[in-house]
């Protein structure tokens, strides 16, 4: 069997999404002085590749510790995105995946888990496999994202959790970032032609985590690693988290298992 790590580096470097606090990380021992090194490390969860739990969004959801490894482990399609022409600030919906269906000949049966690649993984500055095309204005602010459709249809196939090689599972503007960065949101609404007000209503603000949360379909955000290596196919995926009793979201290592 073979593994490709699907994960991206996290370091004193690495940014957290809009709003939240990056690491900081020290060294409170030092070989030479205590004949052992040792750090500390204080940070939010939504940084570098991250499983967002349940309670993130649901109140009265499960934590990072009550989701079995037998869940976190199982059958994937890797359906590519990018080679669609999806792109800055575009929306994608079912007929994505039901194309993909068409052109791969697979299927996204009840269960499987579901890796989203944009491409936008190579923006990301703490991309270990290939770092020259670093954005992170482009990765964070204008990354491709999901309508409602596209929510309500995951639901509906029963799948049974997702990742993405993004900043988020939603659309940018589809959170916060559309009040930080109004600039940006201008050009996005230039590009669609409509305004994001149409787009996103108000009941509909980060859909993909409010709507589908309270029904343990959860998500990885900031995948990437070798992600371009398993593309358009059907793998075994898994995502390894710390047993964090309590916890709203964690770190994780994402790996594919391929047969040698």
């Amino acid at each position: 069997m073979k593994l490709l790590d699907l994960t991206q580096d996290f370091s004193m470097h690495t940014p957290a999404f809009a709003s939240y606090t990056g690491p900081s990380i020290k060294w409170v021992k030092r070989l030479a002085f205590d004949k052992a090194g040792g750090q500390e490390i204080t940070s939010t969860l939504h940084v570098s590749t991250h499983l967002d739990a349940p309670a993130h969004f649901f109140s009265g959801g499960k934590f990072i510790a009550d989701l079995p490894l037998d869940f976190l482990v199982g059958p994937a399609c890797v359906v590519d995105l990018e080679r669609m022409g999806v792109g800055d600030f575009d929306l994608y919906g079912p007929a994505e995946f039901e194309r993909w269906e068409g052109e791969t000949g697979l299927r996204i049966e009840r269960g499987d888990i579901l890796v989203i690649h944009t491409g936008y993984h190579r923006y990301y500055p703490e991309n270990w496999a290939d770092r020259s095309g670093m954005d992170e204005t482009r990765y964070f602010i204008r990354h491709p994202g999901p309508t409602r459709e596209f929510a309500e249809w995951v639901l509906e196939r029963g799948v049974r959790w997702l990742a993405v090689d993004a900043g988020s599972a939603d659309h940018p503007m589809n959170t916060v970032i559309r009040r930080l960065r109004p600039d940006e949101a201008e050009d996005g609404e230039a590009k669609l032609g409509r305004g994001f007000e149409e787009i996103f209503p108000k009941a509909d603000y980060q859909i993909m985590h409010t709507l589908l949360f309270p029904h343990d379909v959860v998500h990885i955000e900031n995948l990437g690693g070798d992600i371009d290596r398993v593309l358009d196919r059907k793998i075994t995926f898994g995502c390894f988290p710390w047993r964090f009793v309590g916890g709203e979201a964690a770190f994780c290592r994402a790996v594919a298992f391929l047969d040698a």
